[in-house]
């Protein structure tokens, strides 16, 4: 009789079922390769599941188009909500026969010493698995971050992190205070005050970017200068390219798949009633107080996009033929009041609503080789660790700033998969 205990072998453990791990999976089956899908979750969907009722995707339709498995609805145009997402990963996995194991929470993992096909030991809460390679697709979202400060805040006002935001009615009356102005910070911004909220948002050094800019989408952009970019010298930006790592920790260009899709410009909804203060720098009881920073982060927020990435999308269709034509990106004219100091409990602000984004979580990895910096991202060359087969994918800034994203993630797992 075999012995229970011993650990389960397999050549390739992926940690993560989400869509990294699942179009890795894609991959790995047709190169011949057998893996195992470890997911702590007890069904598929990813960190998508994690987000409001009304979520809707950010990036068109058209974009959750992966090998093999094209978008199966009619507008590919148009944004799909939280639910249909969800669901069309799961067909995804069904689809592919993705080996996937749920409820599976991968707590360390260790390099195995000695003689033997498996290099690796990964122990889970449902035992342990040794493996050849380990492939880790764990996501961008993967430990909500709220800043220190918080802890100074007094406990009469409710905190919430958006990872656990589901809707307006789930927080108790009063007006919201949201700190962080990303993606996520915008769109709730928007969904509170037409609940009939009065918000405050805390602007942070974050751009926004067009929903349309010279005929497409922002994100067919994205897409052309992911795959495209670098063999007319218009790459996306690297982390090499950065003039300060920690950019790689900054929020996405903001805008908005609600309401067909539109853009999310703080000076407009300033002008129509949600107060704009700057960053969020000292909490004292019921008093905040804010850097005197809205009026720089506001001009960031309105010139990024054309700075830095205009000159890209001007390259690319010269040196590619591209037939678009000439354009700009809405501006408005509006200048908020400034506000340094906040008494939140006599505004009637009784929710502090952290849209303050995710940390990576990789300290379960425990191998003598670091493979991740000081601020927690992975050390790779294109997603392949400095240790002898350990690999990451859907991981941001593995190989540009696209590299997380819908647009691009499917560029880095087939370059990975190029070199099995």
């Amino acid at each position: 009789m075999g012995d229970s205990r011993r650990p389960r072998a397999v050549e390739v453990a992926v940690v993560g079922a989400g869509q990294a791990g699942l179009i890795t999976s894609h991959f790995l089956r047709a190169a011949g390769r057998e893996h195992l899908l470890l997911d702590r979750r007890s069904t598929l969907g990813g960190g998508w599941q994690d987000r409001w009722d009304a979520f809707r995707l950010v990036s068109p339709n058209w974009t959750t188009t992966v090998p093999a498995f094209p978008y199966r609805g009619d507008e590919p145009d148009g944004f799909m909500t939280r639910d249909e997402l969800i669901d069309h990963w799961r067909a995804y996995a069904a689809a592919i026969d993705a080996p996937v194991q749920l409820e599976t929470d991968v707590t360390r993992l260790v390099a195995l010493d000695g003689p033997g096909a498996a290099r690796f030991r990964l122990t889970t809460s449902r035992g342990e698995i040794d493996a050849r390679e380990v492939i880790v697709a764990g996501g961008p979202f993967q430990r909500p971050f709220i800043p220190g400060l918080a802890a100074s805040l007094d406990p009469s006002i409710l905190q919430v992190h958006a990872h656990d935001y589901r809707r307006p009615d789930q927080l108790p009356p009063g007006g919201v205070l949201l700190v962080g102005s990303g993606q996520t910070g915008v769109q709730l911004a928007e969904e509170l005050q037409a609940a009939g909220r009065s918000v405050t948002i805390a602007v942070g050094h974050c751009a926004r970017g067009p929903r349309t800019y010279r005929g497409h989408d922002l994100f067919w952009w994205l897409r052309q200068l992911a795959t495209r970019g670098r063999e007319v010298g218009a790459a996306l930006p690297t982390p090499e390219t950065l003039a300060d790592p920690r950019a790689r920790l900054g929020c996405n260009i903001h805008l908005s798949g609600h309401a067909g899709g539109h853009d999310t410009n703080l000076r407009r909804m300033a002008s129509e009633g949600i107060r704009l203060v700057g960053r969020l720098e000292a909490v004292d009881g019921t008093r905040a107080r804010f850097a005197d920073d809205l009026g720089a982060n506001l001009r960031y927020a309105d010139t990024f996009f054309l700075e830095r990435f205009g000159p890209l999308c001007q390259t690319l269709v010269e040196r590619t033929g591209i037939d678009v034509p000439d354009g700009g990106i809405e501006q408005f004219d509006f200048e908020p009041p400034a506000v340094r100091e906040l008494d939140v409990a006599a505004e009637g602000i009784s929710t502090v609503l952290w849209t303050s984004g995710y940390r990576l979580a990789f300290d379960w990895i425990r191998l003598d080789e670091p493979v991740v910096d000081e601020l927690g991202l992975p050390i790779t060359d294109g997603g392949v660790s400095r240790v002898r087969g350990v690999s990451f994918v859907g991981t941001p800034w593995l190989v540009d700033m696209g590299s997380a994203n819908l647009v691009a993630v499917v560029r880095d797992i087939e370059a990975m998969a190029s070199r099995w």
